[in-house]
């Protein structure tokens, strides 16, 4: 294989530990049919160790992707940079936080953040109210997503360092947890 993906998660683990998270958990699926594989990583700031905030990491590999990689590693003996754009796969931040007792201005929320992301961050912001039992009333979630794509060639080389965007997802997850007391976020332990 071309490429060690299993060892990227393993550098992103330790790489975001670097960056002021805490790693919690990992979880590697495997569709046996397609070949399609899921990594996907629990951390959260060492800030918000006892909630409220959790972030989840999410690498999905296309396995036509890695095949394509790696038939062009066999065809040529160096893989050029031009190439690069054909090579990348998503990696997703999926920010959690407890339900809401006060919905936020959604725009003030996505403005703040994209901010904080820049362009190289680019993150999504909803919301969604939920009725578990009529009678529990509804229950307010937001939903916040950083999709960045990485480059599978600079996986390969070693030279995909991830350092800004880990930094960037640290101030996004530090402005969230400032934020979630004036949401009145509901402890889920009560």
């Amino acid at each position: 294989m071309a490429i060690d993906i299993a060892g990227f998660i393993t550098y992103l683990k330790d790489h975001a530990m670097e960056h002021g998270f805490h790693v919690h958990d990992e979880r590697h699926f495997l569709e046996t049919f397609s070949l399609r594989q899921a990594w996907e990583v629990d951390v959260h700031p060492e800030s918000a160790c006892n909630g409220p905030l959790d972030l989840n990491l999410a690498f999905d590999v296309e396995p036509r992707v890695l095949l394509a990689l790696e038939d062009r590693v066999a065809e040529l003996d160096d893989v050029s940079m031009d190439a690069e754009g054909e090579f990348r796969l998503p990696l997703l931040f999926n920010w959690a936080l407890p339900p809401l007792k006060t919905q936020p201005d959604l725009v003030v929320v996505a403005a703040e953040l994209a901010g904080i992301g820049g362009p190289d961050l680019p993150i999504e912001v909803s919301a969604v109210e939920t009725f578990g039992a009529l009678s529990d009333g509804p229950e307010l979630r937001l939903s916040i997503v950083g999709k960045v794509q990485v480059s599978l060639l600079n996986v390969m080389s070693g030279a995909e360092k991830l350092c800004q965007i880990l930094d960037r997802c640290h101030e996004v997850s530090e402005w969230l947890v400032s934020q979630a007391d004036m949401w009145g976020v509901i402890d889920p332990h009560t």
